[in-house]
């Protein structure tokens, strides 16, 4: 195999790749580039090699696609948390889908003819949830995200794939770090905003609390940020937890309030959240259902609409109270859920009944080896897998295609401006199986 020259190379882009890069080739070896279009001829630099591959970073635009667009966010290019702003939202979908169907393909021999169903996002302000670092040089101080691949951090004034209010509170604790109001330990903000875009979850980690005390730092963030519903700080010196407030807020999902906690998971598009709740559970019915990674019961309690039982695992504890609180307030028809707190590797070796419907939607690691092997034995007539990762998920369709077949797959951009896509796979059990 060639080595690509260390120094200035031209390359064709000959296509997007999952991760955000582009790919061309450079005397025999693939090379992936980052904010490039398909098409485009670049002058670049090769920044590091491996046996198989090298990486390079873009020098001159030698022919620039008519693709190509001016970024909105003056952060791009170095802020890790997009990967498209130069190109057109349309353009986004189109290539989000195309790398779909090649990982699918390339990873898991699954090849797919039919449709490919795609819901597309407002391209910003769509994030109900963003993390934020503090950085401190001199006697400055500098909050925002890190840099690609590093722990560099960006310091930004402003995001627009940021709700509105969650841009505002960016903005707030900004205001007491420039004043320097707060203590010069804080190390982290977490921000989570409702359904409405109007009350906060906040979470504050601190190396120490800096000689105050946790009240004072309450008040002290209540006071900036008013629509702050409940407020939790860690002090890290003594890996201690201080809670103001509830613990929680109520996201509204169409009809639905959820109980979400400072420590569940719930999705972050504040556009797409009930189609993709609807999609996944729409026209399921039977005895049971089983819904597993079911998190605050996001499925759960649409899912119990068509069955007689629903059987909601989660192994987050955290979560599972939030689940329980929420099947409680459940509306009626819609209370035939049963929480389970259970890691999916442990409870299916032990659950020996036959689900009607099995819903999956894992961590990015996707399925462990224990998993398929359970789901495959299941005999479930159908399974839906929603999926935040395609390339686990390639690997997790390879197997259970063996005994499920692909009857239509969904493409949800809940990650507009950044590589991430959400996949929702329905699969259905092949007679001979």
């Amino acid at each position: 195999m060639c080595a690509v020259p260390a120094g200035g190379v031209q390359l064709k882009i000959e296509k997007l790749v999952y991760g955000g890069e582009g790919m061309g080739h450079a005397d025999g070896t693939a090379v992936f580039v980052p904010f490039v279009v398909p098409g485009e001829t670049v002058a670049l630099r090769i920044e590091s090699q491996k046996k198989n591959f090298a990486r390079g970073r873009v020098e001159t635009l030698v022919e620039t696609s008519p693709q190509r667009v001016a970024a909105p966010c003056r952060y791009f290019t170095r802020c890790g948390g997009c990967h498209y702003q130069h190109l057109p939202y349309e353009a986004q979908l189109t290539y989000k889908k195309d790398i779909l169907l090649e990982t699918l393909s390339r990873l898991g021999r699954i090849r797919w003819e039919g449709p490919v169903e795609t819901h597309g996002s407002p391209p910003f302000e769509y994030r109900n949830r963003a993390q934020w670092k503090v950085r401190y040089a001199g006697e400055g101080a500098s909050i925002g995200y890190l840099e690609a691949g590093s722990q560099t951090l960006c310091a930004v004034e402003a995001c627009p794939i940021l709700s509105p209010a969650l841009e505002d509170a960016l903005s707030r604790v900004r205001g007491l770090l420039e004043r320097r109001e707060i203590p010069t330990t804080l190390l982290e903000v977490e921000a989570f905003v409702d359904g409405d875009d109007a009350r906060l979850l906040l979470s504050a980690s601190f190396a120490n609390l800096g000689g105050k005390t946790a009240e004072s730092l309450g008040a002290l963030l209540r006071e900036a940020m008013p629509n702050i519903e409940s407020l939790l700080l860690h002090d890290a010196s003594r890996d201690r937890f201080e809670l103001m407030g509830p613990g929680y807020l109520r996201y509204r999902v169409g009809e639905r309030r959820y109980r979400v906690g400072h420590l569940s998971f719930f999705q972050v598009n504040r556009f797409l959240v009930e189609a993709l709740s609807r999609r996944a559970t729409e026209g399921a019915a039977g005895k049971l259902a089983l819904d597993l990674y079911a998190g605050v019961g996001f499925f759960s309690l649409p899912l119990a609409r068509g069955f007689e039982r629903v059987l909601a695992i989660e192994g987050n504890p955290a979560a599972t109270r939030d689940l329980e609180e929420n099947i409680q307030a459940a509306a009626p028809g819609e209370g035939r859920v049963q929480a389970r707190t259970h890691d999916a590797e442990d409870f299916l070796p032990r659950f020996h009944e036959r689900a009607d419907f099995i819903l999956l939607d894992p961590p990015r690691a996707g399925l462990s080896d224990t998993v398929r092997a359970r789901l495959i034995a299941s005999g479930a007539p159908e399974i839906r897998y929603v999926s935040c990762d395609p390339a686990t998920l390639a690997r997790d369709l390879k197997e259970l295609c063996g005994a499920y077949e692909l009857a239509a797959i969904e493409l949800f951009d809940l990650f507009p401006q950044s590589f991430h896509m959400e996949t929702l796979v329905r699969l259905r059990r092949r007679e001979a199986a």
